[in-house]
C-alpha cells in the first residue's frame, strides 16, 4: 500500500476535517481487502446504514462500525478530533500533553487525557509485535526524582525500568524496548528478555551480577564493567544516550510524573523512536495501530 506524503497542519485539516472523510479513511484501514463481518466472518459488501454510521452484514444482519473493537470503541468524541489528536501525538517527537490536546481540540481535559492514554495503549500494543535481535544493549534506568536526602542510582526511591536497544553489526541503531518493573531482579530480567529479546541475539550489559541470569537462560551474554563508578561501559553508551532522551522527553513535555502511568509514556516515546524514519507515513501507521488495538476503557486507566 502506498503511504501518504507528509502533510502540514493546514492540508491535514482539509483532508480530514469532516466526519465523512475520517470514517472513509478508517473503513479502508480496518478492512483494506474489503468488509469482513466481525461476527460471522463473511466477506461481502455490507449495507451502509448512513443515518447511524453503521454497516450491516448481508449474511447474518449484524451491525458494526469503523470504530467498533478499536481504541475508539463507543467514543462520543467526533472522529475529526480523534484524527487531530493522532496527528499531534504521532508527528511531534516532543509528544503532546493532555493540556495541549484540550486546547487544540476544544474538549474537556478529562476527555483529552483519556484519548491520549488510549493512543498510548495502541502504541504499546504495536510495540509488542517485534523482538530485539542481532546486538542488544540492556540496562536498567530509574525515572523520577529521589526523595530529599535519599540515595542515588540503583538504591534511590525511583521507578525502575529495564531498557534495551538493538543494533546491527555496523552499529546502526534499530529498535528500542522499555518496561517498568517493580524492582530489578533476576526474575524481572529473565522475563523481560524472554518477551523482548530474540534468543539468538548477543546481549551486552554492565557488570551487575543480576544479568548473569541471561547466561542461564541461553542468551549469548557479555558483561562489561565501566572504567569507573560514574562512567558507562562502552557497550552501553548508545543506550544511555537514548535513556537520557527519554527522561528529557518526559520532563520536558509532561514535567515529570509518578510511576503509575510511566509505562504508557515510555510506550509513546518508544513507538515514535522505532518509527523515526517513517516521516509522513507515521500518521497512517498510528491510525492503523489504533484500529488494530483492542478497546481500552477509562476504567482501566483509573482502576
Amino acid at each position: 500500500m502506498k503511504e501518504e506524503k507528509e502533510l502540514g497542519l493546514i492540508e491535514f485539516i482539509k483532508r480530514y476535517g469532516t466526519e465523512e472523510a475520517c470514517r472513509a479513511y478508517l473503513y479502508n484501514k480496518k478492512w483494506p481487502d474489503g468488509f469482513v463481518c466481525p461476527k460471522c466472518g463473511v466477506k461481502d459488501k455490507p449495507f451502509n446504514i448512513a443515518a447511524r454510521n453503521k454497516y450491516q452484514c448481508r449474511s447474518c444482519q449484524a451491525q458494526t462500525s469503523v470504530t467498533a473493537g478499536t481504541v475508539m470503541d463507543k467514543t462520543r468524541t467526533p472522529l475529526k478530533k480523534w484524527f487531530l489528536a493522532i496527528y499531534l501525538m504521532s508527528m511531534d517527537k516532543r509528544g503532546c500533553s493532555a493540556l495541549r490536546l484540550k486546547k487544540e481540540l476544544d474538549i474537556a481535559y478529562d476527555t483529552a487525557w483519556t484519548i491520549s492514554h488510549k493512543l498510548r495503549h495502541a502504541m504499546g500494543e504495536r510495540n509488542g509485535r517485534y523482538m530485539l535481535d542481532e546486538i542488544v544493549e540492556l540496562d536498567e534506568a530509574f525515572f523520577g526524582a529521589a526523595h530529599t536526602g535519599g540515595k542515588r542510582g540503583r538504591g534511590a526511591d525511583k521507578t525502575a525500568v529495564l531498557m534495551a536497544l538493538s543494533r546491527n553489526e555496523k552499529g546502526q541503531i534499530r529498535y528500542l524496548k522499555a518496561k517498568v518493573v517493580e524492582s530489578v531482579t533476576k526474575n524481572e530480567i529473565a522475563a523481560f528478555a524472554k518477551d523482548n529479546i530474540d534468543i539468538n541475539a548477543r546481549v551486552f550489559t554492565d557488570g551487575l551480577n543480576l544479568y548473569e541470569v541471561l547466561n542461564a537462560n541461553g542468551y549469548g551474554h557479555t558483561a562489561e564493567n565501566a572504567p569507573s563508578r560514574n562512567e558507562v561501559p562502552d557497550c552501553l553508551k548508545k543506550l544511555h544516550i537514548i535513556i537520557s532522551n527519554a527522561k528529557a522527553f518526559i520532563q520536558g513535555t509532561y514535567h515529570g510524573l509518578d510511576g503509575i502511568h510511566l509505562q504508557a509514556y515510555l510506550d509513546e516515546f518508544t513507538y515514535r523512536f522505532n518509527r523515526r524514519w517513517a516521516g509522513g507515513s507515521l500518521f497512517s501507521h498510528s491510525v492503523r495501530a489504533c484500529v488494530a488495538a483492542a478497546p481500552f476503557t477509562r476504567y482501566a486507566l483509573i482502576g
